[in-house]
């Protein structure tokens, strides 16, 4: 049974930056790629970036492409989400999905919550204006 912890988020400025963690246990990451998800309060739940179990690939929502950066230590088993010129908009609970997937180099941005295999409970991100 595969467990995902998020870490790192908190209460931010406008325009300033978090890196979120995504560490797992109890398993490995070698075939599962990683989505970030957030939930806004009052809105459903969005896919904003994944990377391949390879680490070879990642994609992002154009909500954040260009502010935020997903990457991943295999041999820690974490996933990091580094968030720059953060608004308010991105205030939201922050969650990591696995997905298993053979394909270790592919990822889906898109992919709806109900398909991803293991969660995390989230992390909290506030940006303050």
């Amino acid at each position: 049974q595969l467990r995902l912890v998020e870490s790192g988020g908190g209460l931010v400025q406008f325009g300033g930056s978090l890196n979120l963690s995504c560490a797992a246990s109890g398993g490995t990451l070698d075939y599962n790629y990683i989505t970030w998800f957030r939930q806004a309060p009052g809105k459903e739940r969005e896919g904003i970036s994944c990377i391949s179990a390879s680490g070879t690939n990642a994609n992002y929502a154009d909500s954040v492409k260009g502010r935020f950066t997903i990457s991943r230590d295999n041999a820690k088993d974490t996933v990091y989400l580094q968030m720059n010129d953060l608004r308010p908009e991105d205030t939201a609970v922050y969650y990591c999905a696995a997905k298993s997937n053979f394909v270790r180099t592919l990822c889906s941005v898109t992919s709806l919550p109900g398909s991803m295999d293991w969660w995390g409970k989230g992390a909290l991100v506030i940006v303050s204006s």
